[in-house]
């Protein structure tokens, strides 16, 4: 007496599809104990896409799963992945090379900026200037007479700091490790998957949030 065949499914948090006809195998990794299941789970239609036009698809796994029981009912389902999932379509589209490259020197220049306006008016908060002039008179003896090792120095401390802080120039990183902005980033689009899910499942139980 041959066992029931068992089927484990992993559904991603959120996926990016680009194809109307979203198969299974698009939002989640799976493995089965009979291969040739596994292979009809994978093609299974989940949903079709019918609007041209970019948005996100709050879907559950429960039909999903009624789905799955139509090809073999004996068999077993582990889910280890999402319970409520999004679809986030994008129409397929030719790059917009020049653009692209438009919207990032956008901002790199606003970062840039924005940066340097910060450290300006926090040097100019904690009169830097002066402390240097002190820190030099005291070690020297005289007052400075302009710019000195100090601020020489304090501007390539600086530089430096920021770029072993964030861990990443160009394609060159120190370690394997991600930077600050990468988990801040993550962070970021898990908050936005999250809200999405509870606020579909608010509209779907009548509740606002005021």
């Amino acid at each position: 007496m041959s066992s029931s065949p068992v089927l484990y499914l992993n559904i991603r948090q959120i996926t990016e599809i680009h194809h109307k006809e979203v198969l299974l195998k698009d939002v989640a990794d799976l493995r089965c104990t009979d291969p040739e299941l596994e292979s009809k789970c994978r093609c299974l239609k989940i949903k079709k896409i019918r609007k041209d036009k970019p948005k996100r698809y709050i879907e559950s796994i429960m039909p999903i799963l009624e789905k799955l029981q139509t090809l073999d009912s004996s068999m077993q389902i582990s889910s280890l992945g999402e319970a409520d999932f999004i679809i986030d379509y994008q129409p397929p589209k030719n790059p917009e090379l020049l653009w692209q490259w438009i919207k990032t020197i956008f901002v790199c220049g606003i970062c840039f900026s924005g940066a340097a306006f910060a450290i300006m008016t926090f040097n100019n908060d904690v009169n830097v200037t002066s402390v240097f002039r002190e820190i030099y008179l005291l070690v020297m003896g005289q007052e400075a007479d302009g710019a000195t090792a100090l601020e020489l120095s304090y501007s390539v401390g600086l530089a430096l700091g920021i770029l072993i802080f964030f861990n990443h120039f160009a394609k060159w990183k120190m370690n394997s490790d991600p930077t600050p902005l990468e988990v801040e980033m993550r962070l970021y689009e898990e908050n936005i998957s999250k809200t999405l899910i509870q606020n579909d499942e608010r509209k779907e139980q009548d509740i606002d949030a005021h």
